[in-house]
């Protein structure tokens, strides 16, 4: 038995409630390794000693290269649990608990593995529309200007005495003027990236976080944006930039100003007095940055006043304009106690505002439900990455990565994780599929029909293209729907349609080494819907059982084959 590959962390992804009357347990073995898990649970207050417990076979919920992740859902369970595990590999039987094997159980119920009490108050919960959104991010100063037009002029406003500039002519009204675009293409929310005051045409360096930027509008344009798509039921999330402002912010202003006498010291991180903004981009500033980005000084959120001022902000958008939610940029760089109260506060707003992280890396320690609902999945599109665009790893080792990815959150999260292929700081994943829109499409394919929220960045469905930041902000291809915007709308649209798309749980059905052919199921209970993908140079067989049902999209599907980059989704009869 391969003891040292078994891992269960109590009250984590590993023990948690889904909701007060379920509770699921997850242990990690060694791949192949255990051939049956048994838990035994059972009322840590029971008034009886030892304790009474009942026995339930866990089930391999998912495989990994090197694990097996053996699960078990308790329904209408004890609030107060403890429990233990049995494991047996065929030659040798053993108990786990309180992280360690012994060969005979205890009458002292304090040994076990414990789940104290299944508060309430301690189930995540994502909002529920979560599961069923289709984001499509928009870089406002790229998309549009008009209907279906941008002007690509640049833009200069003056504002409070700060210069604030535009390069592409993007409007709020522009977008806006999209909506039916938007609609057809079968989006239910937009996230918009940063649309307040601010210098550069990006606007993460910002100067006035209660306005619209000049270049791209007004507050009124704004809210007419919110009212517009809301009667078209489509959600709006904006770009919250609370890890640093800019450099014309008005408290920093003041700091340059007064030096060590200035009210507002506290608000910034790594001051060196005097502050001195430099001129030329490459010297290091005296203050502490995003980075060493000399216009984005980085704020000090452990300050209470300086928390109070941001929270009060994210009060204001949703009270004033009802947006349904925050993207927050930098979000790993902020402190935890500052994300908590400002969860606090937005959720006291509206309980199904989202709040969106941006972490690029693992996320667990910012989805435990006091301070995000979701993170920007970038391992996801780093995987997708691997497996269509460099075509560096096979079926077996993506299905892999998929499977540490899906289980390292709980199983609410994983269904609101934002899950991007692009964004406005990375490569166009087309380009990184060398062009190839069969590849591509696989791979949107793939992030339509996992568990959470797909986002689409502004021009993936037209083909935009670029490595370069120049050329991955390109303005929006305004012109002929082609048939790539028909492939993003026909599978959008059947994601809408069919709930185990978008509720389903997961597994795989084949994903072998030395082949990329990939099988998955998203399935309730008797019901599923296969898909089937080939990526690999020859065409592939696919299994008999596997063809009865309905087919609901297909390509280079021939009988029982499927040509290379061809596709099937079958939904069982």
């Amino acid at each position: 038995m391969n003891k040292s590959a078994v891992l269960h962390i109590p009250m984590s992804q590993y023990a948690y409630g889904t909701d007060e009357n379920h509770v699921t347990i997850r242990l990690r073995t060694g791949r192949d390794d255990i051939k049956k898990c048994t838990l035994f649970f059972g009322d840590r207050s029971c008034r009886k000693t030892p304790v009474i417990f009942t026995e339930i076979e866990m089930y391999i919920e998912a495989q990994s290269e090197y694990f097996d992740f053996f699960q078990a859902e308790l329904i209408n369970p004890y609030k107060r649990l403890c429990y233990f595990f049995e494991l047996d590999d065929g030659g040798e039987k053993i108990f786990y608990y309180g992280d360690q094997f012994s060969y005979r159980i205890v009458d002292d119920r304090s040994e076990y593995y414990q789940l104290p009490f299944n508060h309430r108050a301690d189930i995540i919960t994502p909002p529920d529309w979560a599961k069923d959104a289709v984001i499509y991010n928009i870089f406002p100063d790229s998309f549009a200007t008009g209907e279906k037009y941008i002007s690509l002029e640049a833009t200069e406003k003056e504002y409070e005495g700060v210069i604030t500039r535009g390069k592409l002519g993007g409007t709020i009204k522009g977008i806006t003027q999209n909506v039916d675009y938007l609609k057809e293409l079968g989006v239910n929310a937009i996230y918009i990236n940063p649309i307040f005051a601010a210098g550069e045409y990006h606007k993460y360096d910002l100067v006035d976080y209660f306005h619209i930027d000049p270049c791209f509008g007004t507050n009124d344009d704004f809210k007419e944006l919110v009212e517009i798509f809301h009667q078209n039921e489509i959600r709006v999330i904006i770009d919250g930039v609370f890890n640093h402002c800019g450099w014309k912010f008005f408290a920093f202003e003041d700091v340059v100003k007064n030096g060590e006498k200035s009210r507002y010291k506290d608000w910034f991180y790594g001051l060196h007095f005097p502050v001195i903004r430099p001129e030329d981009p490459e010297d290091y500033p005296n203050y502490e940055c995003f980075g060493y980005e000399r216009l984005m000084p980085k704020l000090n959120m452990a300050n209470a006043e300086t928390m109070e001022y941001f929270c009060k902000v994210g009060r204001y958008w949703l009270e004033e304009f009802h947006i349904d939610g925050w993207r927050l940029d930098v979000a790993s760089e902020v402190n935890d106690g500052f994300w908590r109260m400002f969860y606090k506060d937005i959720k006291s707003v509206n309980k199904d505002a989202v709040l969106i992280g941006e972490v690029w890396e693992s996320a667990n320690h910012w989805l435990d439900g006091t301070i995000f609902d979701s993170t920007m999945n970038y391992d996801f599109r780093k995987h997708c990455r691997r497996f269509f665009g460099e075509q560096s790893i096979d079926a077996y080792e993506f299905d892999s990565r998929v499977t540490d990815m899906r289980m390292r959150y709980r199983e609410q999260t994983a269904y609101a994780q934002l899950n991007l292929l692009d964004s406005h700081d990375v490569s166009r994943f087309l380009s990184l599929c060398d062009n190839d829109k069969e590849r591509y499409k696989l791979a949107v394919l793939f992030q339509m029909t996992f568990p959470g929220m797909p986002s689409v960045f502004y021009g993936d469905e037209a083909g935009i293209t670029g490595i370069l930041e120049e050329e991955y902000r390109h303005p929006m291809p305004w012109g002929e729907k082609d048939e790539l915007f028909s492939y993003f709308r026909d599978i959008i649209h059947l994601r809408k349609e069919e709930v185990l798309l978008r509720h389903g749980k997961y597994r795989t059905l084949q994903a072998e080494k030395d082949s990329r052919f990939y099988a998955y199921e998203r399935y309730l209970g008797n019901a599923g819907i296969r898909i089937m993908m080939n990526m690999d140079e020859q065409p592939q067989k696919i299994s008999k059982e596997w063809l009865s049902g309905k087919l609901l999209l297909s390509q280079g599907m021939n009988g029982d084959r499927l040509e290379t980059r061809g596709f099937a989704i079958i939904k069982n009869d």
